[in-house]
């Protein structure tokens, strides 16, 4: 038995990973997503991987799993916790020192959507309907939308505290139909900065709400 300790993106909602949660835990894992302050003008990254380190106490076998801008809270988080394992799911991955504002301009992320769109015929101007949910259900998306916060701008400046990557086995999962961070883009990112190759999996950005059942797959 395993502990998941499943990290949300912007906004902090660990109940980004409910379904996936209870898939682990019909599979006999102990799950655990908690909650972000995405929405509390004091945390960054830094306090998320204090909340982070809290959330996982008292576990000595922890998979880490990271979904978007979650990537700058789980790396460094990785140094503090008994880790087996790193799973970036259409994830941030970020460098040392590196801030997640500067991220899309070091990576490129926004040319690689814009031409993700003009080649699959979707809009070019960014929408939540069009980047994060096209392959939700319409139930979980209205769950979603009564749960929405914001991120704020300390998160986006805060530098990732890390000097190198951690000496964990590393996992980079992207979503197929992911149209904020294409999945042509995912692989070429995890190939540049950690030397591997990314699996795909169904799903778009928000995999463990559209394909929970695929994702849980891929983590086990």
């Amino acid at each position: 038995m395993s502990c998941f300790l499943l990290i949300p993106g912007a906004g902090g909602a660990g109940w980004y990973w409910h379904r996936v949660v209870a898939e682990l835990r019909l599979a006999g894992h102990v799950a655990i997503a908690p909650d972000l302050p995405g929405d509390d003008p004091s945390a960054g990254p830094r306090e998320y991987a204090d909340l982070v380190v809290d959330a996982a106490a008292g576990q000595d076998d922890v998979v880490l799993v990271a979904q978007s801008m979650g990537g700058f809270t789980a790396v460094p988080a990785c140094r503090r916790l008994p880790v087996r394992r790193l799973i970036l799911l259409n994830a941030m991955i970020p460098a040392p020192g590196e801030t997640a504002g500067d991220w899309g301009e070091h990576t490129g992320s926004e040319p690689a959507r814009v031409a993700a769109a003009r080649a699959g015929g979707y809009p070019e101007a960014f929408d939540a309907e069009t980047y994060f949910f096209h392959d939700v259900p319409p139930e979980v998306v209205a769950a979603a939308e009564a749960l929405k916060r914001p991120e704020l701008d300390v998160a986006f400046e805060q530098p990732c505290d890390f000097e190198r990557w951690p000496e964990v086995e590393t996992t980079v999962l992207c979503g197929r139909d992911d149209r904020l961070f294409p999945a042509a883009f995912q692989r070429r990112v995890a190939r540049e900065r950690l030397g591997l190759d990314a699996r795909e999996i169904p799903g778009g950005h928000l995999a463990a709400l559209s394909q929970p059942q695929a994702v849980t797959a891929a983590l086990l």
